[in-house]
């Protein structure tokens, strides 16, 4: 039965929110990784991966608005803070100074941790019935799905 959040139980809305959290902290995380990459970046594919950088930074930084008025409409409190999102992210924080083909290393890395922290939030929302955050999550699961595959073919 597909409920709205306004009909979870406050036990339900409350994982959600705290796996959405997850998802934001990561996100938060992964787009000052792309901006610093971003800004950082040099090599013979400096211009592509200026780029895909920045187009991934500017679709994170909307995401995590996203997935946070999200949590508000579970009526739960959304993680605003940097220190906090640090101390929850999976995805680790880098200086930028990295080779370009390190840097895509680290980017893949932090999309495929963003694509199965939202897969399982999708799983946890999906298991409470609440199909507007577990298709939220499977949307941003498959944005993060394609930005990995474009960066694992600048590996090969």
């Amino acid at each position: 039965m597909t409920q709205t959040a306004i009909d979870l139980t406050p036990d339900s809305r409350a994982a959600i929110a705290e796996a959405l959290n997850q998802s934001v902290a990561e996100t938060a995380v992964t787009t000052m990784l792309a901006q610093n990459f971003h800004w950082n970046v040099t090599g013979m594919a400096f211009g592509p991966l200026h780029d895909l950088f920045q187009k991934i930074y500017e679709d994170h930084f909307q995401a995590q608005d996203d997935l946070a008025e999200r949590i508000k409409a579970l009526d739960a409190h959304a993680e605003g803070t940097l220190a906090g999102m640090l101390k929850r992210s999976k995805v680790a924080e880098h200086d930028g100074s990295a080779t370009d083909k390190d840097m895509v290393k680290m980017m893949l890395d932090a999309q495929e941790t963003l694509a199965a922290t939202l897969a399982g939030a999708g799983e946890l929302a999906a298991s409470h019935g609440d199909a507007l955050t577990e298709d939220l999550c499977i949307s941003r699961g498959q944005t993060h799905e394609k930005f990995a595959w474009f960066l694992r073919s600048h590996l090969r």
